[in-house]
């Protein structure tokens, strides 16, 4: 009995304090950032054809991805997006994992973002 309530305290734990949020990309508009942080998870090469207006940089594939955005505070609420979001769904793990507050991963990515704007214009 006491290994199954054991249990349940571990998987509510796991499964009811996860602070990633995944929100359409599209949705987003900047005025979000008055205290969070746009983070770009896509490699240097990506980000120079194109970002999203007072994005910060780091790349997925660095193999300190973790140590940098250890750098990151921790209590303002961290925007993550990559190219299509596969990177940032991954990202936003690894955040959550390392126990920043609030995550949210712009789904869809800066392809769709692109997109979207493109076709506004």
């Amino acid at each position: 009995m006491k290994k199954i309530w054991f249990l349940s305290i571990i998987l509510a734990s796991y499964f009811g304090f996860s602070q990633v949020v995944k929100e359409p990309i599209t949705d987003y508009s900047g005025k979000e950032l008055k205290n969070g942080i746009l983070l770009d998870v896509r490699t240097p090469e990506e980000f120079q054809e194109g970002h999203l207006d007072r994005a910060l940089n780091i790349n997925w594939y660095d193999s300190d991805f973790a140590e940098q955005i250890q750098r990151l505070d921790k209590e303002k609420t961290i925007y993550v997006y990559c190219k299509l979001g596969g990177r940032s769904a991954k990202a936003s793990k690894v955040l959550d994992s390392l126990g920043f507050k609030n995550v949210v991963d712009l789904t869809g990515g800066y392809d769709t973002f692109k997109t979207a704007k493109e076709k506004r214009e």
